[in-house]
């Protein structure tokens, strides 16, 4: 007898074949299991994190923003740059601190900086600090807001705006966490998380070569893009009554609401300076308001008949003329403002000042109106 050959016939290859077909299917099943139980904890974790997220000062129930949101929620529990994208007055601010006030770093410091506002050689002691005597006027140490911001989180904000020799300082620090102050030789580390800002297309500065590839993708590890009020007009209402509730309260005047004609106007507008634009428009109609309800004509919306830009022949008009255009019409909506009209126009308040004195305009006193002068003024909200 075959002492390899149990009883019934059958071999020990053969009874290894059979328990290995059985087997083989098991594996696969297994890992149907394992890969289930993968997207339960995904789901059950982008749960809770949504769960947990708060957007107390953001109005956004239009399908891109929640997306936005959700986007929001999920990055700010990281430590990952983040660059943020939209056009002026979108409120790339806002996201900026929801994803502050979602992380872990919500107890330490959120330091901002606007890097269009400011001379190269102050944005570098800014943002790095200086030593005793590394300039004139340098009296004492001071420290930068990478330093103020140790443990929490700094927005850089207008980041398209910082010259080359900056750029090339802040990519070292994002690349080795590690700086010096302005008339320093020692290296200092810090543990801080960057957001940029920006409103204008960072990759194609990269491609006109006015902004380093380098820094632009360690910038945007994560890229969040703002969208414009006009892509979400289920939002334009809620925001109104907002900004209405708010103008109202600030104001002390009895305002409740708005008449339908006002609203049809809000859903009709384009809104190209945004939410900002927006919120400025409610607070004027607000302030003007001849009723408990704000009505149309006290919005200061301009329309085809009433603006002259649906009349500017292109070509046919200079850039300076349409500089000038924007510059006046800005102002005009902003009752003067230089500070408004910079922020809805993406540029310095210096930059609004040194033209409202090259075309003599200043801000008037009657309605907000602009009046022709002729002398300098430097006039300052």
């Amino acid at each position: 007898m075959d002492q390899h050959k149990p009883q019934g016939g059958e071999s020990l290859a053969d009874r290894a074949s059979e328990a290995s077909s059985l087997v083989r299917p098991r594996p696969r099943v297994s890992e149907r299991a394992r890969s289930h139980q993968r997207a339960e904890h995904f789901r059950r974790r982008a749960e809770e994190i949504l769960s947990l997220a708060t957007f107390d000062a953001i109005v956004g129930s239009h399908p891109s923003m929640q997306d936005l949101l959700k986007r929001v929620a999920y990055v700010a529990a990281t430590r990952a740059t983040v660059l943020i994208q939209g056009e002026s007055g979108t409120g790339k601010e806002l996201i900026a601190a929801a994803l502050h006030q979602n992380s872990k770093r919500r107890e330490r410091p959120y330091v901002r900086l606007n890097c269009a506002s400011l001379a190269e050689s102050v944005l570098e002691s800014e943002l790095f600090g200086h030593e005793k005597g590394a300039f004139t006027g340098a009296t004492m140490r001071r420290e930068g807001r990478f330093k103020q911001a140790d443990g929490g989180t700094l927005l850089l904000d207008e980041i398209s705006e910082i010259p080359a020799s900056i750029q090339v300082k802040l990519l070292r620090f994002l690349q080795e966490r590690e700086f010096e102050r302005v008339g320093g030789n020692e290296s200092l580390r810090v543990d801080v998380r960057v957001l940029a800002a920006a409103n204008r297309d960072l990759k194609a500065l990269v491609r006109e070569g006015r902004f380093r590839e380098d820094l632009y993708y360690r910038l945007a590890v994560v890229r969040l893009d703002v969208p414009p009020l006009r892509a979400r007009p289920c939002d334009i209402i809620p925001l109104a009554q907002q900004f209405l509730k708010q103008a109202a309260q600030e104001n002390e005047v009895e305002v409740t609401g708005f008449t339908r004609a006002a609203e049809r106007a809000l859903m009709n507008y384009a809104w190209p300076g945004n939410v900002r634009e927006l919120q400025n428009a409610v607070e004027h109609a607000v302030i003007l308001a001849e009723s408990e309800l704000v009505d149309e004509p006290q919005l200061p919306l301009q329309t085809p008949e009433t603006n002259s830009q649906w009349q500017l022949m292109i070509p046919g008009v200079t850039l300076a003329e349409l500089e000038r255009y924007a510059i006046t019409e800005t102002l005009r909506a902003v009752s003067g403002s230089p500070a408004k009209a910079a922020k809805l126009l993406g540029v310095s308040r210096r930059t609004i000042q040194y033209r409202m004195r090259e075309y003599g305009l200043s801000a008037g006193t009657r309605g907000g109106a602009l009046e022709s002068v002729d002398h300098d003024d430097d006039d300052d909200d």
